[in-house]
């Protein structure tokens, strides 16, 4: 049996056991091997919100764009591409010397009888223009003696527009006979110098595509009368003679068939101050020594540059 102080500590024990499980595990402190206290209500409400709540999806990556600074160069203006070399003739230089040498007494036939003499200087600018490009196209396959000759004969007339459109063809074909295809030449003056005084006033147009538009008027003619008429270099004038020479020169990446296709060649690579002279240089000196049948080799100072004249 128990004695009486033995009962009442067993007594005080229970009620502390009692009282300890009613409190639960928040009664005294947590220890490591402890469950934790359950949420209060507040708390477990939003929980419960948050377990539920949707999964947020990553976002996808952004590309970075990087500028970098350019270099001075680049920046402001755009800089200049890169030049392609050009080609061009071997000696041409030289050549092209040689040829002003032989060609510094300017005594061909194109230094007094050209198109540059073949006008009245006195005439109004309107008038003078017209009479170059008559000359031009009096001068199609025609020698300039020939050329200056029937110029000679129209500007006794009075030659502007108005007097050739009141002369007859047989008039007309008298005055210019005997330029080559003289006939043909007869109705492409009067049908041009009617163009010109419907619509252009009785001038000439100014510009090359304008020029050719019109009958009897091809490339050389145009780029000629613009140089002469306009005082503007539009292109190289080719004709028999620096169609013939470019080609002995090799001044030409290969060999052309026509003028029109050597003035696109030389164009390519001939410096544009040297375009004006060119035509006048060369006919002259097509006239005097690199002459179509039997050039005057001998004579000229380019017969150690002339691949031409190696297979002579």
């Amino acid at each position: 049996m128990c004695s009486p102080q033995e009962s009442g500590m067993n007594t005080l024990n229970a009620r502390m056991l009692t009282r300890n499980r009613s409190l639960g595990p928040r009664a005294g402190p947590r220890g490591c091997g402890e469950e934790p206290a359950p949420p209060r209500r507040g708390e477990a409400a939003a929980e419960a919100r948050k377990s539920h709540s949707p999964v947020k999806r990553r976002r996808k990556a952004q590309r970075l764009c990087v500028a970098y600074e350019g270099s001075d160069s680049e920046k402001g203006e755009k800089a200049e591409p890169l030049k392609v070399p050009v080609w061009e003739p071997q000696d041409w230089q030289q050549q092209l010397v040689n040829i002003r040498a032989m060609r510094s007494e300017k005594d061909a036939p194109v230094d007094h009888l050209g198109v540059e003499h073949c006008y009245d200087s006195s005439a109004p600018p309107k008038v003078r223009r017209y009479q170059v490009l008559l000359s031009l196209m009096l001068s199609s396959q025609t020698k300039d003696q020939v050329t200056a000759g029937a110029m000679q004969r129209l500007r006794a007339q009075g030659l502007t527009v108005d007097s050739i459109l009141q002369t007859d063809d047989a008039t007309l074909g008298k005055l210019i006979y005997p330029v080559g295809f003289w006939r043909s030449k007869v109705k492409y003056i009067k049908q041009t110098s009617t163009i010109l005084q419907q619509r252009y006033g009785g001038d000439i147009p100014a510009s090359v595509a304008e020029l050719v538009a019109l009958p009897g008027v091809g490339p050389k003619m145009a780029h000629l009368a613009m140089a002469v008429a306009w005082g503007t270099v539009s292109g190289i004038a080719v004709d028999t003679h620096v169609h013939r020479i470019a080609n002995r020169l090799r001044w030409t990446k290969k060999a052309t068939k026509s003028p029109e296709e050597t003035r696109a060649a030389l164009e390519e690579w001939l410096p544009r101050e040297l375009w004006h002279e060119i035509n006048g240089l060369l006919v002259g000196f097509g006239q005097q020594t690199c002459l179509p049948v039997r050039p005057r080799c001998q004579a000229c100072l380019n017969q150690a540059l002339c691949p031409a004249a190696q297979g002579l």
